[in-house]
This record gives C-alpha cells, structure tokens and sequence, in this order.
C-alpha cells in the first residue's frame, strides 16, 4: 500500500517581525487582511494546515502579536480546506475553557480546528502575568496532563479528573466536536525537543513538531518518540519538522539569499532570544532540548528552521523533502521570507516535483513515525 502523501503546514505570520529576526526586507504582514489572503492562497497551493503562533507580549523583535486562538478561527471561517492549529499555553490556559472554545471552533469551520500544546519557554510571559513559571520537566507533566484533560472532555460526559494541575468534577461539554471514526476529536499537536518532550509526545500526543533538524537529529527524535508510544502500547504520533524555505531559480541566488539573512540578523535580539531559550533547556537533567546545541546562524530563524537545509532549486528542496519523507516525517511547517511569492513559488515550482517523486516511491510503506513502535 503507497505511503501517505507528505502534508506541509505554514507559520502563520501574526507576530510581527516576520520569521526570521534579521533587517533584512520580509514582505510580510502580521494583520489580519494580508493573513486572510495567504491562507486562501497557501490552500490552493497545496498546503493542508497553518500554524498561529502564540506570543503575549513583545519579545525578541515581536513586537506586536495577534492573539492565536482567535486569529485561527478568523482564518478558518476565510477558507474552505485548510486546517489551521491554534498554539495554546497551559497554565495560561484551564483545558475546559479551551476545549469549550474548540469544539464552538470545530463547529463553526466543519471540522478543521487543531490545537498545539506549547509548554513554554519564554519565563516573562508568566511571570508579567503574575503565572507561577515551573521547572522545564514540571511544564511538561502540566502539558501531559493538560492533554489527557482536553482529550477526555472532547470524548467523554462526566468527566472525572483529579490531576496535580487540574481538576474536573462531572464536568459534561455539548456540544462536542465533530467527532467521527476516522477523526474521533480536534488533532493535538505538541513541539519541544527534549526527552521530557519526546517522552510526552509518545504517550499522549497525535503529532509531534521538531524544531529543524539534519537527517541524524531526526532519526533520534523519531526512534524515542516511537519507543516512549510502544511502551505504553499507543500507535505513535506523527512527526512535523520545522524547516525555512529559500527555493530559487538557481543554488547560488538560495545560498545569497541566506547570506543576507544572517548577515543582517539582529544581533542584540538573537543573543537576547538566544540566552531565554537555552536556559530552558540547561535547566532539564540531560542538558537535552530545543535550541541546547543552536549557533547565532540557526537562531536567526527563531525555530532552527536552516538546519533542515529547504534551500537551493526546486529539485534540490523536493529530494531533500522526499529523503526525510523516507526517515519518517508526515509534515513539513515552514516559513518563507516573502510569504504570499514564495508560497505561490511552493505550490507551482516545488509541490509538483515533491508528489512525482513520491509516486516513485515503492508502494511498501517504509517504518515511520505512525506506524507502530517497537521498543
């Protein structure tokens, strides 16, 4: 049986500062007017999901940010097919609010409202709202938990929960979402790349995002992702993988285009961004998680997005793509430094070429990250 076709998602662009914190030109807009145009135009450019991000104040260049679950269903109600994913914080989110909000969501766009559960990296954001900000594994036992709450209200009547985070008490949501076999609730998301991420992800999660990764970071992520499933006899989830996309008509206009990028990155706020990032990281018992081993270049683009290396011709972005394909990974979010050219670019230049070598692909579907775990 032939392999599902790749998805690809987009960074939906409603923080300002565009996706990479440099002074170069980004001709992007974090409004709402230019958002609803480019989700119209990413859905007929072959993508199947968008991604708002969730920032609460100004922050590393963001200095303006919409908030995500609202702005996802203003997206949602200006298009037909595509999926868009609201990024939600537990801890500044109780998950019978949001799942309250989702299921209203998942009604009124028929079905094609997800969440991401962020555990959190950025300690102002808590601690200028007066939020506790807990030890980096204790944010993951909350996200844990606030995943099987949100999954038990969308499915169950009188749920009962008496968790160390939260607590419901015969707590019963009408309406539901549209459940249905094949789709028995909103898909969860989660990202994060530590073990405690990675551990998370296997035993509660639908997918799982990785920050940009090479072939080797990867195959780790996958293999403990898939083991942490097995041992709890889940299927696993599948896998979504950062990348920033630089497809040009040439290699040497790709590798300019970076060039530039990094070259007019700004510094005060990648250093500062930088320094708030690692310390999450530094902080769990392993020294393992996102941006732990991230130079100045790969934090340019604030989600490692150069390390998957999308940059060159078409033909050399669709056979990279198609290789990670083969390792495991389902979807590719990605973010674009012109977005509604380079989305237009994806879909006519990219995309074609990306589905003809997967037709090539051998109709035995490769081990991959939805498939089974074996410890």
């Amino acid at each position: 049986m032939p392999a599902a076709p790749l998805k690809f998602a987009y960074w939906v662009p409603n923080v300002s500062g565009g996706l990479v914190t440099s002074k170069i030109e980004q001709r992007t807009d974090w409004g709402y007017d230019y958002n609803r145009e480019l989700a119209v135009l990413a859905e007929n450019n072959g993508f199947d999901y968008a991604l708002s991000q969730v920032r609460y104040m100004a922050s590393y260049g963001a200095e303006y940010q919409h908030e995500s679950t609202s702005f996802s269903l203003a997206l949602l109600l200006a298009t037909e097919r595509l999926k868009v994913i609201a990024a939600v914080h537990p801890g500044l989110w109780h998950p019978g609010v949001l799942a309250k909000l989702g299921a209203t969501a998942d009604h009124l766009s028929k079905g094609r409202f997800a969440v991401n559960v962020v555990s959190g990296w950025f300690k102002g954001e808590f601690t200028a709202l007066g939020e506790p900000w807990l030890e980096h594994d204790e944010r993951y036992r909350r996200s844990e938990e606030f995943i099987q709450a949100l999954r038990r209200i969308w499915t169950e009547d009188h749920t009962e929960l008496a968790g160390d985070f939260y607590r419901l008490r015969d707590f019963s949501l009408k309406p539901k979402p549209l459940n249905t076999a094949e789709r028995p609730h909103p898909e969860i998301f989660q990202g994060g790349n530590s073990t405690a991420a990675r551990a998370m992800a296997g035993r509660v999660s639908d997918w799982y995002f990785s920050n940009g990764k090479d072939f080797d970071g990867v195959v780790e992520q996958i293999e403990d992702v898939r083991k942490s499933a097995a041992e709890v006899g889940r299927r696993a989830p599948k896998f979504g993988l950062n990348g920033f996309l630089i497809a040009r008509d040439t290699e040497a206009e790709a590798r300019e285009t970076l060039r530039e990028i990094v070259a007019q990155a700004d510094t005060e706020a990648v250093e500062g961004f930088g320094a708030a990032v690692k310390q999450a990281g530094q902080s769990t018992a392993d020294h393992k998680g996102m941006w732990q081993d991230s130079g100045f270049e790969d934090l340019v683009q604030y989600n490692d997005g150069f390390r998957t290396g999308l940059i060159g011709t078409p033909e050399q972005i669709a056979e990279r793509i198609v290789a990670y394909k083969k390792l495991g990974v389902d979807l590719f979010l990605l973010g674009f430094l012109h977005y509604h050219e380079e989305v237009e670019y994806f879909g006519r230049r990219v995309l074609p070429l990306v589905r003809e070598l997967e037709a090539q692909l051998p109709d035995d579907e490769p081990e991959s990250v939805h498939a089974h775990a074996h410890a």
